[in-house]
């Protein structure tokens, strides 16, 4: 019987400008609770207009999948 691969996430709170730049900030999360229990607490305070706060997992459907895979021998 084979074992399924558990992933273990790491949360990153990403903040998007309203020109359209983004920074992810170094700080990591062990859950989702946690990411968006800063993104409470980060909206307690006055932001300026436009800005955008979100929760990212470090296996988000934007990464580029094929980075997991062994490259080809040539």
């Amino acid at each position: 019987m084979a074992a399924t691969p558990s992933v273990a996430l790491v949360w990153y709170l990403v903040i998007a400008g309203p020109q359209g730049g983004m920074v992810v900030l170094p700080s990591t999360f062990d859950t989702r609770e946690q990411c968006t229990n800063a993104i409470t607490e980060y909206q307690k305070q006055p932001t300026p207009a436009g800005w955008a706060v979100n929760c990212v997992p470090s296996a988000s459907p934007f990464t580029d999948e094929g980075d997991a895979e062994e490259p080809a021998a040539q």
